[in-house]
């Protein structure tokens, strides 16, 4: 994960912020719960990966970013898992989860494209490379690139399941990234929240040192606004902060 930390830094250097990162495994939210690990922080990352280890510490975690309302951003894996927390917690889809975990569950949210069925090497069924995707307008996503299209690098074989689009975005899971006939979901993000956003791709394989990505940065501006919001809610509970000022006879 040595150009997801990178990104970060790109986009602290941006703001002129010094990031702090706190590494936390997944089994370990799995096993100690994430109000114990994760109440501190101002932004939580879920990076790309492959297989089943930690995934329900992963969907807790989101579950916690969701309800707490603490930035998140998501990347493939981390995309995935957000889904399929939103599926099971807001959509009401029980057992939801991806194929390549359960190949039985009754709610496929993620899923292999019908035309990678039956392709058993791995590097056939991936995407791989720079593709281009379309941005919703009114989105976090269109916002921080400040372009209508995108083009990001892809290295994954699951995909959102579009038969599950009108569901989610009935209960507030907006797709506000996709490909250019519509077919796949690149990016999706929640309303009501004051910033989440989960891509399929990889941005942080383009970040720069002097060009953060825009994601990236915009994730971090989102943190820095957590941490502002936190430290004004304990100034104002503060009793020292609202007492009247003594005037002296």
């Amino acid at each position: 994960y040595k150009s997801v930390y990178e990104a970060i830094d790109h986009a602290g250097m941006h703001h002129s912020a010094q990031i702090r990162i706190g590494r936390i495994q997944s089994e370990d939210v799995k096993r100690e719960g994430p109000e114990r690990l994760l109440s501190g922080f101002d932004g939580i990352l879920i990076p790309g990966g492959f297989g089943i280890r930690g995934l329900e510490g992963m969907v807790e975690a989101i579950r916690f970013a969701r309800e707490k309302r603490v930035p998140f951003f998501g990347i493939c894996l981390g995309m995935q898992s957000a889904v399929i927390e939103f599926g099971r917690n807001v959509v009401g889809l029980e057992g939801a989860n991806s194929t390549e975990f359960d190949k039985d569950t009754g709610h496929p949210v993620i899923c292999l494209l019908e035309e990678q069925q039956g392709i058993t090497d791995m590097g056939g069924t991936m995407r791989l490379g720079a593709q281009p995707t379309n941005l919703a307008v009114d989105s976090l996503a269109r916002e921080a690139y400040a372009e209508s299209e995108a083009y990001e690098r892809h290295r994954h074989r699951y995909e959102f399941n579009s038969n599950y689009r009108q569901q989610f975005n009935a209960h507030g899971m907006q797709v506000t990234g996709t490909s250019p006939d519509d077919s796949l979901v690149e990016i999706v993000e929640v309303e009501d929240h004051p910033w989440f956003l989960a891509a399929q791709f990889h941005p942080e394989f383009k970040s720069q040192p002097t060009k953060a990505h825009p994601l990236f940065s915009a994730f971090v501006a989102a943190a820095i606004s957590q941490r502002k919001r936190k430290a004004a809610e304990v100034a104002s509970s503060d009793p020292a902060n609202n007492m009247e000022p003594h005037h002296g006879s």
